[in-house]
């Protein structure tokens, strides 16, 4: 064997572990803002079948916040705003454990796993997420975070664990 052969067989290094392909912002956005129309549309059509038309014509959480005046003409029934909540997180925790994607997150060939181990998650884990994404609402920075990180994790991915990568 030459020695030149012998140098390079000893400078490869086979157990380094692959390396991670982690979904960066734009395919995140896209898919989380398709879940809200995917999801949300059904969700909303439900609901309105359940609760009546005029629910679907009431003031928005929003305006109870401001205290509009449409608000105490019109106002929200709380237990569908919380039904709605609940059925959209029951169906997306769901989907995460069960195929690590929603519909929003196939469209982007991306899904969702546990950090540590990149397989699925648990459902306690994705729980956590999902409610991490009001803390990262709140914050605004929270889905920013991901830009300035190598793994592009954000800070519902920190608080639970979790991260968002490509499709193998």
């Amino acid at each position: 064997m030459r020695w030149r052969t012998l140098k390079k067989t000893k400078q490869s290094f086979p157990n380094k572990s692959p390396s991670v392909d982690y979904a960066p912002f734009a395919p995140r956005a896209l898919g989380f803002l398709t879940d809200i129309f995917m999801l949300g549309l059904p969700i909303s059509l439900i609901l309105m079948a359940v609760f009546g038309y005029d629910q679907m014509h009431t003031a928005s959480a929003v305006d109870v916040i401001t205290n509009n005046q449409e608000a105490l003409k019109n106002p929200p029934n709380p237990l569908s705003s919380l039904l709605q909540m609940v059925l959209f997180m029951v169906i997306t925790v769901e989907l995460w454990h069960r195929y690590t994607q929603t519909p929003g997150k196939k469209l982007t060939h991306i899904c969702v796993v546990d950090a540590k181990t990149l397989k699925r998650a648990s459902y306690w884990k994705l729980s956590l997420r999902f409610i991490g994404y009001f803390l990262s609402l709140i914050t605004v920075v929270g889905f920013f975070i991901g830009l300035f990180r190598n793994d592009k994790r954000t800070l519902h991915d920190l608080i639970s664990g979790t991260a968002v990568i490509r499709e193998a």
